[in-house]
């Protein structure tokens, strides 16, 4: 679980951005809360999910991105043996001269195995200039370890001498290459104390891209009703409720003629080739509701982009409530009705099916998803950049908005920011008219 992200110096963001998940007193969707008693937290509640809504280049997809980019540093850092190799996760805030600016930061505070972290990375292409990592077992900071390059002394310095819950390993220390992080190198050397913090990022942090340009694979959907996995019945119940007609769902055998199968394994690798001729070609089918309420199954290829969509997320977004994960995902909508996206959003909410501590981070353009019958106001964030073409990250809940007033009408009328502004038309030559979306709709 995630209580707390911030990011500073990363592509189109270049002061701090921070994404809080703590849960405001607000009553309303209470079902949207994760319950969880921490210490020195008590009486707080954390968010199951974030949309972050925002006009195109606006940095609402860099939030992933900065948090795709910490994981990737966690996970590769000790594949590194060549000192002077950059760093590829660090990529500095684009429109001011790189020597100007500071590191690149990365903060996240999260629950592992019940128990809270922080972990702190600021880091240029060549070198981590500070990496940190704070646990909390009881209400009480306990401060791992500190390490902070000094360019005067050209070298690092480790704090604290003697931590409290942490044991120092000053060789360890030393065989650190200064692109490198402590943590990544330690869990190389089998350092069990540190293994729950890795394993999250590793384990319970994951990106699932529905861009328009993805190719969502239906593999893990399709396994699930061929072997009839734990998650069957509730994607076939999940299809059904997303009202697009569908009454059944099963696979098939459906294997490519001789001419194309060799076609298939001509362009792969030769070690997999043993594999593909004895591969069980599986596709999904479908059955949609017929006239005098008969049942029709229909091919795949003839189904939507959009049902083909929801059918390969449907597993997936059951595994990830059913493991406890924090999924994030940019342009949840993209090739969907927005019935099936809030289908999604109302099964990932749910009390009843999210029970595990699951969360969710996603970007969007809907404006239909902003209802307060789906969202609460402290789930929706905004994106927006400044005169200067620096991003800022921000949540609704900065404008106070009033109890009855209409979200979608405050958006498109441009009350919250984090819409286009194109004065002149897209082709320089159509200038704004004094038509308000606010009035025209009452």
């Amino acid at each position: 679980m995630i209580i707390q992200f911030s990011v500073s110096n990363f592509r189109c963001f270049r002061g701090l951005q921070t994404l809080n998940l703590t849960a405001s007193n607000d009553s309303n969707l209470s079902e949207n809360c994760i319950n969880t008693s921490l210490p020195g937290l008590s009486g707080k509640r954390w968010l199951k999910g974030i949309g972050i809504y925002g006009a195109n280049a606006s940095g609402k997809s860099t939030v992933i991105d900065a948090l795709k980019a910490f994981r990737h540093l966690v996970l590769d850092s000790a594949k590194t043996t060549d000192p002077d190799e950059p760093i590829d996760q660090i990529e500095p805030y684009t429109l001011c001269e790189v020597d100007s600016t500071p590191p690149t930061g990365f903060s996240l505070i999260f629950l592992s195995n019940d128990i809270r972290y922080e972990f702190r990375v600021a880091a240029t292409r060549d070198r981590i200039w500070h990496e940190s990592l704070r646990a909390f077992p009881s209400a009480r900071e306990q401060l791992w370890y500190s390490r902070d390059w000094n360019p005067k002394l050209a070298e690092y310095v480790w704090t604290p001498e003697r931590p409290t819950g942490f044991k120092r390993d000053q060789k360890l220390e030393e065989y650190t290459l200064k692109n490198m992080l402590f943590l990544s190198k330690a869990i190389a050397s089998n350092r069990d104390d540190l293994r729950p913090v890795y394993r999250w990022f590793k384990d319970q942090l994951h990106f699932l891209d529905l861009s328009v340009q993805s190719l969502v694979s239906p593999r893990f959907s399709i396994k699930q009703i061929d072997e009839k996995g734990q998650y069957v019945d509730r994607i076939k119940k999940l299809l059904k409720h997303a009202d697009i007609g569908i009454t059944d769902a099963s696979v098939i055998e459906a294997p490519p003629g001789d001419e194309e199968l060799e076609k298939i394994i001509s362009a792969t690798p030769s070690k997999f080739h043993e594999q593909l001729r004895k591969e069980r070609w599986l596709r999904p089918e479908l059955a949609h509701m017929g006239t005098g309420h008969s049942s029709i199954s229909l091919p795949w290829a003839s189904e939507s982009a959009g049902t083909q969509r929801l059918f390969a997320v449907a597993g997936p977004w059951l595994d990830v409530l059913n493991k406890g994960m924090v999924v994030c995902v940019d342009e949840l909508e993209a090739s969907m009705h927005p019935l099936m996206v809030r289908e999604l959003l109302r099964v990932f909410f749910s009390s009843k099916e999210s029970t595990n501590g699951a969360q969710l981070i996603f970007t969007t353009h809907n404006p239909l998803l902003l209802d307060t019958t789906l969202l609460r106001r402290d789930q929706i964030w905004f994106t927006d950049k400044d005169g200067e073409g620096a991003a800022h990250l921000y949540p609704l809940t900065d404008y106070s908005p009033r109890k009855n007033e209409s979200l979608v009408r405050g958006y498109l009328s441009g009350r919250y920011g984090a819409v286009p502004f194109i004065p002149s038309g897209l082709l320089g030559d159509s200038p704004l008219t004094d038509f308000d979306i606010g009035e025209s709709n009452g």
